[in-house]
């Protein structure tokens, strides 16, 4: 490394190569301006070890070599300078042979670097002097410059790979449709597959009375003869010489008609005229087996939108629930499920499934919004749907498409039908004049009578009327049940095998 003194002032040509350790004795600082300058050593030699090995050393005198420094040229001494005059890139003594290459090229003028040459010449002592306000700070601020149009540069390169990459999909939620595979596949247990598989087995039920009224309801595949299930409400308009037809998800549409209905139900049974091959029934669950907290998907035609699929959960069990105005005798009653998924006007006799695709309800009522009973109002779904459970819509569909009449599980005692209260009270008279309590019927042999307070049927509280309907249409013409009752205070506990009634009263 060179010491060389800031301030000292420079002559015109720079100052003569350092002597090496190890120079023969008598060579001069410096040769005469004429002399020609060798070819540098390829390899810097070991201190002491000149010339290298190899290479035959210069005549005495002739040093610098010839042919290295030329007069004028870079590492020649003007003509008369004295060979111990100090210069400005005079070596340390001790130092190696040749000088190590200057550690960052020189930017300024002169030499070969610049001037059209490939670079500094080895060696060259071409490393400007440091001064306040010269081309070096000027230089530094450049680099600077050049280094931040880099890293701008760099930047807005990553920023639009980046950005590129989002766009590829890498790093971002957004998906292109012709991405996605046409055939991608849903697991089994998601309410896409369910729905998928379900669909082709849900019509859109049209019916049109003779005067033209009518609506439009919803139905499913019951078994492969082509009969549906759906709600009486939905084709009653229809039952006597209308028009009704089934409507696929495919958009293929039948004729049906009506095999037979059940109003205190809600229940019926229609038929595709002309049914084509390869009908699927839906699956039918165990409805008793349903806990409050299981999922449920709805499927049906809201406000006529066919093939609408919603999901909820079982909200409840054992709801009882009279649709119709709650006074007249062609009222319904079921112990239904409830479930908080979407069912608005339309989804009426549409199957509400499981999570595995089995029916376990027909979606029948709503309770419509602002209004203080349950019933099919025309307003929208505020969470609060009801179904029957399948259990007791088998039991009926099998006895409409067997005999065309549906069948009613009684005990043979008029109840008042006050909603709400602390039991299901025996009136006093029955309807047209009739005793209260049907001689020799169930009740009558389990020693019932008019007054009396029936408050449990086997084990579900019974509050009302309609409660009591509703859990005695749970089960079949034949079936033990246990009551509960108070007569004078006091409670006891019967039991009844119930009776039959064919038919609407």
């Amino acid at each position: 490394m060179s010491t060389e003194n800031e301030g000292t002032g420079a002559s015109g040509a720079p100052s003569v190569p350092p002597v090496p350790d190890a120079a023969p004795e008598g060579t001069p600082a410096s040769t005469p301006a004429s002399a020609p300058a060798p070819t540098p050593p390829s390899s810097p030699a070991p201190a002491g070890d000149y010339p290298p090995p190899g290479r035959t050393a210069p005549p005495a005198g002739s040093y610098p070599p010839p042919g290295h420094a030329p007069a004028g040229a870079p590492g020649a001494s003007p003509a008369g300078t004295p060979a111990d005059a100090p210069t400005s890139a005079q070596p340390v003594v001790g130092a190696s042979w040749p000088p190590p290459p200057p550690v960052l090229p020189s930017y300024g003028s002169g030499g070969s670097y610049g001037s059209g040459g490939d670079g500094p010449e080895w060696g060259s002592p071409e490393q400007p002097r440091s001064r306040p306000g010269g081309k070096r700070l000027g230089l530094f601020i450049a680099a600077m410059a050049v280094v931040a149009l880099v890293a701008g540069g760099l930047g807005g390169g990553l920023g639009y790979q980046i950005a590129k990459n989002d766009d590829d999909g890498v790093g971002s939620t957004t998906v292109s449709a012709a991405d996605a595979p046409k055939d991608f596949a849903r697991a089994a247990d998601t309410v896409a597959a369910v729905a998928g598989k379900s669909l082709p087995s849900v019509v859109t039920i049209e019916a049109k009375g003779g005067d033209g009224e009518g609506g439009t309801g919803t139905g499913f595949i019951y078994d492969k003869q082509g009969h549906i299930l759906t709600n009486n409400h939905v084709v009653a308009s229809a039952a006597e010489g209308g028009d009704l037809t089934a409507t696929f998800s495919n958009g293929k549409k039948y004729t049906a008609e009506v095999v037979g209905r059940a109003e205190g139900y809600d229940v019926a049974v229609v038929k595709l005229k002309n049914a084509p091959s390869g009908l699927k029934p839906l699956p039918l669950a165990d409805s008793d087996a349903v806990a409050v907290g299981d999922s449920t998907i709805a499927i049906g035609a809201p406000f006529g939108l066919s093939n609408t699929v919603t999901t909820g959960i079982i909200s409840a069990k054992n709801r009882p629930v009279a649709s119709g105005d709650g006074t007249g005798s062609s009222n319904s009653y079921m112990s239904a499920l409830q479930t908080d998924a979407s069912i608005n006007p339309g989804n009426s006799g549409g199957p509400l499934l499981d999570a595995g695709g089995a029916v376990i309800g027909m979606n029948s009522a709503i309770q419509p919004s602002g209004s203080g009973g349950t019933g099919q109002g025309q307003a929208g779904s505020i969470g609060l749907g009801f179904a029957i459970p399948i259990n007791q819509a088998k039991n009926v569909a099998e006895q409409l498409i067997k005999t065309g009449t549906p069948v009613y599980p009684v005990i043979g005692a008029t109840v008042t039908m006050t909603e709400g209260g602390s039991g299901a009270t025996i009136s006093a008279d029955g309807q047209g004049g009739t005793p209260a309590v049907t001689p020799d019927g169930p009740a009558a042999k389990a020693g019932l009578k008019a007054g009396d307070v029936i408050t449990k049927f086997n084990d579900t509280p019974i509050d009302s009327g309609p409660t009591l309907i509703s859990e005695i249409w749970t089960h079949k013409p034949g079936d033990t049940v246990t009551l509960t009752y108070k007569r004078a205070g006091k409670e006891s506990t019967v039991q009844v095998t119930l009776g039959e009634r064919k038919g609407e009263s």
